[in-house]
């Protein structure tokens, strides 16, 4: 299910997406939540960069680190008590960096119902050589139409981050040259 072009010269062989997937499982407690009894958003941000870390570090073969968080979504509270089961994959990859889509779930302790969908997650991962420095990265290769057109939306959010990061960029750079307005406190 690949239409990608041939690898470039140098470039690194494609890796599936099945071949760096992973799940993080957790019970939650008593000491992760938060003033409401439920737990705390927080902690749930760090299971999601934790699979999200795995997964990246697996991709690439090495070191990845967090460069952004796009969009973390939480759409039901989690419970002291629930499984909660972090599904994490390469979405996307560019030259050095990674798309990590996360979905979490939630089994109710006392529920016999199917897994919750609580939360949903994007995260940009550089891989990093022993210096800190950016490094090649294995194109992502996806396997079944769910993976193409989590592709294909990855290329999206990532035209919307650098076109963000440009405008950002361009009212900081006309702010820099626009004249002051002189101080009262003279």
């Amino acid at each position: 299910m690949n239409d990608h072009a041939p690898a470039a010269e140098g470039a690194l062989p494609g890796k599936p997406t099945g071949a760096s997937r992973t799940t993080l499982s957790h019970i939650m407690s008593g000491n992760e939540t938060n003033l409401l009894g439920t737990v705390h958003g927080g902690v749930i941000m760090k299971l999601v960069d934790d699979a999200a870390g795995a997964v990246a570090g697996r991709h690439s073969g090495g070191p990845a680190v967090t460069a952004s968080m796009d969009e973390m979504v939480f759409l039901e509270p989690v419970r002291v008590g629930d499984l909660v089961h972090v599904k994490a994959q390469v979405n996307w990859t560019g030259r050095s960096s990674m798309e990590v889509g996360v979905r979490v779930l939630a089994e109710r302790w006392n529920e016999a119902v199917p897994a919750t969908h609580v939360g949903s997650a994007y995260l940009v991962f550089a891989a990093v050589d022993e210096n800190g420095k950016p490094r090649r990265v294995p194109p992502v290769l996806p396997q079944s139409e769910d993976d193409t057109r989590r592709y294909q939306e990855a290329q999206i959010r990532r035209t919307h981050r650098l076109a963000r990061r440009r405008a950002i960029m361009d009212l900081r750079a006309r702010k820099l040259r626009r004249p002051q307005p002189e101080s009262d406190a003279g």
